[in-house]
């Protein structure tokens, strides 16, 4: 402002943005003002450029109707002139600059009306960055507020980190004879007990010793991602437990899955206990059709609820205490985090899909350990593997399992239905045939992911099987309800109708485990007879 008094000689100027239905002026004389001046929008030659956007060349100001005599009379100031002319955020009018009193000449000339529409350019660039940096500034205070509320309610205290450190961490055969058998379902083990059974199982791994891991950290650190996970009905803290018990089945089971690294295997565990961090029981789709303030940070770069999971992962590792990679060396640092944040971005299934060729590719042409695509290939199809295992366990759990989502996706399709959104049939619980889903998910999803896990490990055959199992019985309780003619508003309904053909497969499910059960022990008594002849 002070520039443009310079150019069209005027003796006085100043300027007014545009705040709601007021003109606020603040720089006075080229000044920036502590104080300010709010006037109503319609008021005076200011609230007329205002209103109109158009300039205003005033050669007498005391014979113009709207200008007000007021303030040369208490200031003594006598204004003889006026040049007031709109500064525009495009077709926006943002601020007024008034100039007073024309030095050189009697009045504003039309070549100074041409150099202030041109200098209102500059002038809009210039505050209007300066209004995007006040927001920015703003909304970073705001960002940083919400964080200390957040860590505040999910700080974990002393007494519960002593409790769960109140003694060594224990066998995780202590849990269950049968909790390294893939047909195990974690599920079983109680909330309570399952921040322990995640210690054991990075205890039996041997990542404590491995990454000088910190007790007490590794403590805060599962505490702190369990209070992470909100409680939606499926994608809660005992959904990502199953899916990092299921990376150590892969572990106890595959020679320590010797066709990755140490340290792919390590950024493989996090991530699964990491990769569904505050999900909100919606999916990416509902959040960009909804213009959630998630798909307003992450669409452009697609994966929304991924990105928005490996953000928070990275907010917990950041938390005083908690960082369980703190002892790696710089390279190992950096490296832990690609693979966190590369391996949670997998859990899209979009991502999934769009690999799935090339995964048969290398399931075809065989896994060439030194090919580091072929890492990151397994790496992610294993991860899709953990995150869907819960088809891999017996009937009785996956209908269990079956029944959290799709109360999840209905809850979500009803949300859709109240704001007007398209609801696809698996999200309407007035339209979705469940056996008829889950057949098509296990054929176009599950299947032919296990089935080339089989392939590049032959050793998950039973996983396969159990897989193809339970889509047998899809297949027939699909059969049976077409015979039934059954019907209900409410697609939930199935799951409290008891069917013929799954009694038998409960039978032989109990049976199979208790057959588990009874050889696990044996083999635990002839280890510990075996000792002690050793003895």
């Amino acid at each position: 402002m002070q520039e443009a008094r310079n150019l069209t000689q005027a003796e006085r100027c100043s300027l007014f943005l545009v705040e709601n239905d007021e003109l606020v002026a603040k720089v006075f004389d080229g000044q920036l003002e502590s104080g300010e001046v709010r006037i109503p929008i319609t008021h005076g030659i200011a609230g007329h450029v205002a209103s109109t956007g158009n300039i205003l060349n005033i050669k007498d100001a005391y014979s113009h109707p709207l200008f007000y005599r007021g303030v040369d009379d208490s200031t003594g100031f006598r204004t003889r002139n006026i040049l007031c002319f709109p500064i525009r955020d495009g077709p926006t009018v943002v601020g007024i600059a008034e100039l007073c009193n024309k030095i050189n000449g009697l009045f504003f000339t039309k070549h100074d009306e041409d150099v202030a529409s041109a200098f209102s350019i500059y002038c809009g660039i210039s505050i209007v960055h300066s209004l995007l940096y006040k927001k920015m500034k703003d909304a970073q205070y705001r960002s940083t507020l919400a964080n200390e509320l957040m860590m505040y309610h999910m700080e974990v205290g002393e007494d519960e980190t002593k409790v769960l450190l109140s003694s060594d961490i224990p066998s995780i055969k202590a849990f269950s004879p049968r909790i390294s058998n893939f047909t195990y379902s974690p599920r079983s083990i109680p909330d309570s007990e399952t921040l322990k059974a995640c210690m054991c199982m990075f205890e039996d791994m041997g990542m404590i010793n491995r990454w000088r891991i910190n007790r007490r950290t590794l403590a805060k650190f599962c505490m702190l991602v369990k209070r992470g996970y909100r409680d939606p009905p499926y994608h809660n803290w005992y959904h990502a437990f199953t899916v990092g018990h299921f990376c150590y089945l892969l572990y106890k089971n595959l020679d320590s899955l010797n066709v990755l690294t140490e340290m792919e295997v390590f950024g493989l565990f996090v991530a699964c206990l990491c990769h569904d961090l505050d999900h909100r029981g919606t999916n990416n789709s509902f959040q960009v059709h909804s213009q959630s303030v998630l798909a307003a940070l992450y669409s452009s770069e697609g994966s929304v609820m991924e990105r928005h999971h490996f953000a928070q992962a990275m907010c917990i590792l950041n938390t005083e205490g908690c960082n369980i990679f703190e002892n790696l060396n710089r390279d190992e640092y950096q490296k832990a985090l690609d693979l966190v944040q590369d391996i949670i971005l997998a859990t899209d299934l979009a991502h999934h899909l769009r690999i799935h060729k090339d995964l048969e590719k290398m399931a075809k042409d065989g896994y060439d350990v030194d090919n580091t695509e072929h890492h990151k290939l397994l790496l992610c199809m294993l991860m899709t593997c953990c995150d869907l295992s819960d088809q891999t366990k017996n009937w009785s759990w996956t209908k269990k399992i079956a029944e959290l989502i799709y109360h999840e996706f209905f809850s979500q399709g009803d949300l859709e239905k109240a704001m007007g959104l398209e609801t696809p049939e698996m999200f309407d619980r007035e339209k979705a045939c469940i056996p008829e889903l889950q057949i098509g998910f296990l054929d176009h999803i599950a299947l032919p992911l296990y089935r080339v896990l089989g392939q590049v490990l032959p050793r998950t055959k039973t996983v396969v099987d159990a897989v193809e199992t339970n889509r047998v019985m899809w297949t027939k309780l699909r059969d049976e309800t077409k015979q039934r003619r059954l019907s209900s508003t409410n697609s939930l309904d199935f799951f409290h109708i008891q069917f013929k053909s799954e009694l038998n497969g409960d039978k032989m499910a109990e049976e199979d485990e208790d057959r588990e059960e009874t050889e696990a022990k044996a083999q635990g008594e002839d280890k510990i007879d075996h000792n002690d002849n050793h003895k």
